[in-house]
């Protein structure tokens, strides 16, 4: 019983932790967008490339067993390659240009449709009716980012037709990237996987678009946006996030990680003097609530 609790309170810091940078992560984004004229190809690109040196160069350091043994089976290079380019490269481009198109509030509303997906998907799977706590937690979940990024206003989501249809290829993408990896960050780990899979998207985006011909000016501020985003918003976030994934399941992760918006309004608020209002304090509440309730140790069935 103590294992099960130590495991499942270990999956929701990671979650939580893993959202957070994401939070983070996202105000680097919209200002490297608004401020330095930064295009979504070329930051997905480097954001992946970038994050995927610092994790692989990590563990060489660190002499981590699975550096080569990982390229020795057919079916874990397999799904590799499958998680690196349909599930990282897809989530990462898809999101980012639906910021591009459109702004960061509404693509996180548009993003944060995957949790629904992803409860239906395995509800679908295991032949089984959600319960109480998984309906109420994806309502809150839902409504809690919609009202953040919204402020309750549906007509605020007049956005053009590009940016609609990478908002929800964006949600899509969440739960590609969310299911994808499962085994092979069972079999050698969330760091291992997601290094590799980093560089592998990063290098295969690289090559097929060619982003490296993007003329970007570099100054302290592109320098930290970049960094900001490559190394905390996705070395870490990522990898703190599929660890999760690993200890509590992907349903109440995803659920979890809806904090993002929240941190996002809260960075935002220090970083780029954006103010609170009161539809803001509802929306936190919503989804603070869905941790809570997610949180809580399901009762055991005799």
């Amino acid at each position: 019983m103590d294992k099960k609790l130590s495991k499942s309170a270990k999956g929701i810091i990671f979650t939580l932790l893993g959202g957070i940078c994401w939070g983070f992560s996202g105000t680097c984004g919209q200002y490297l967008f608004t401020k330095k004229n930064i295009e979504s190809g070329w930051l997905t690109m480097v954001r992946m490339i970038t994050a995927g040196i610092v994790l692989i160069t990590f563990l060489l350091i660190k002499r981590e067993k699975g550096m080569k043994e990982i390229w020795k089976n057919k079916r874990d290079v397999i799904n590799l390659l499958l998680f690196a380019v349909f599930g990282l490269l897809f989530c990462q481009y898809t999101y980012l240009t639906a910021i591009f198109y459109s702004n960061a509030g509404t693509a996180t509303v548009l993003q944060y449709l995957n949790p629904v997906m992803i409860m239906l998907l395995v509800c679908v799977v295991s032949k089984r009716i959600p319960n109480k706590i998984e309906i109420i937690s994806v309502i809150l979940a839902v409504s809690g980012t919609f009202l953040i990024a919204t402020h309750g206003n549906i007509h605020s989501l007049s956005i053009s037709k590009e940016g609609l249809f990478w908002g929800l290829l964006s949600a899509v993408a969440a739960v590609s990237y969310s299911l994808l990896p499962g085994k092979i960050i069972a079999k050698w780990g969330s760091l291992l996987v997601t290094g590799y899979a980093m560089l592998i998207g990063g290098l295969s985006f690289a090559i097929i678009s060619r982003q490296w011909k993007t003329k970007v000016v570099f100054d302290m501020g592109t320098v930290f946006g970049v960094l900001a985003i490559s190394i905390i918003g996705t070395a870490i976030a990522f990898s703190l996030y599929l660890q999760g994934i690993q200890e509590i399941g992907a349903v109440k992760a995803s659920m979890l990680a809806s904090i993002e918006p929240v941190a996002a309004t809260l960075f935002s608020f220090v970083w780029l003097k954006t103010p609170f209002t009161s539809i803001d304090i509802i929306g936190f509440a919503f989804i603070m609530t869905t941790v809570f309730l997610l949180s809580k140790k399901p009762k055991s069935k005799k």
